[in-house]
């Protein structure tokens, strides 16, 4: 499962929030989670709230800003953890005999994010690994879902810089930008979602509901700027194994998070 938990439910704030979020993730039982947006949080902190769903061990990128993690009720080896060249940061590491690439791109910049994903498939390549899943929040937009976003005009224009002085783009050069997973299509890497999820009705993991009333936002707005960022990829011997995905969108995720968990289930 990957989850972003929207910063940390308020670095810590939010307990209500927190406890209800915590909860659901018991009651689906993951073997292994990576999460995003773990602001605020220790690796002290993670070991408490993963106790909850049942995981003794766990791995935390960092105490600053916007950490990821993993967890798992297997031993957990760490393989890596990077923040050099990255918006997050990476890490890397290994249980259930499989490599886990815990990824949090960037989300303000198209062009940040490719250099990202870059870093991250050379990083693959380089660790032989037999078997990987990479995982997370990629702020990016997929190939496959390119017959929905081309069509989406005010997605097109939240994603427009907001002056002539912004550095930042989340569009190529006025376009939609498709290179980033594309980077990670072809490390080789399956997208498990397809095939496996209806995702031209449903294939959407932010924003939720939550956000109404922040920022502008509206129920409209919500429906309106529907994407699919959040994913779970492997490599394709690996990705014969899945036997089911899911994107949890439903009524009982939408005042968890602003983005919606997702899960893989693999027969090893």
């Amino acid at each position: 499962m990957s989850y972003n938990i929207w910063n940390g439910f308020e670095w810590g704030k939010d307990t209500d929030r927190k406890a209800q979020c915590m909860a659901w993730i018991k009651s689906k039982e993951p073997d292994v989670l990576a999460l995003q947006e773990l602001c605020g949080y220790t690796e002290e902190m993670l070991k408490e709230d993963a106790k909850q769903w049942g995981h003794a061990y766990v791995q935390l990128l960092k105490t600053e800003g916007y950490p990821t993690a993993l967890t798992s009720n297997r031993p957990i080896e760490l393989k890596e953890k990077e923040l050099e060249g990255f918006w997050h940061g990476l890490l890397h590491c290994q249980t259930y005999g499989i490599d886990f690439f815990v990824v949090h791109l960037s989300p303000a910049d198209a062009e940040f994010r490719l250099q990202e994903a870059r870093l991250i498939t050379k990083r693959i390549h380089e660790s032989q690994a037999d078997r990987y899943i990479i995982l997370g929040d990629f702020n990016a937009n997929s190939p496959f879902d390119a017959y929905a976003v081309e069509k989406n005009h005010v997605l097109r224009e939240k994603y427009r810089p907001k002056s002539a002085n912004d550095k930042h783009s989340n569009l190529r050069d006025g376009n939609f930008d498709y290179a980033v997973i594309s980077e990670f299509l072809s490390c080789p890497a399956v997208d498990l979602g397809l095939q496996k999820t209806d995702l031209i009705n449903n294939g959407f993991t932010f924003p939720a509901p939550v956000l109404v009333g922040k920022h502008n936002q509206t129920e409209k707005s919500i429906v309106e700027n529907r994407v699919r960022i959040d994913y779970i990829f492997a490599n394709p011997k690996l990705g014969n194994k899945c036997i089911s995905f899911e994107i949890f969108n439903q009524e009982e995720t939408h005042l968890l998070s602003d983005h919606y968990p997702i899960m893989a289930e693999f027969k090893l």
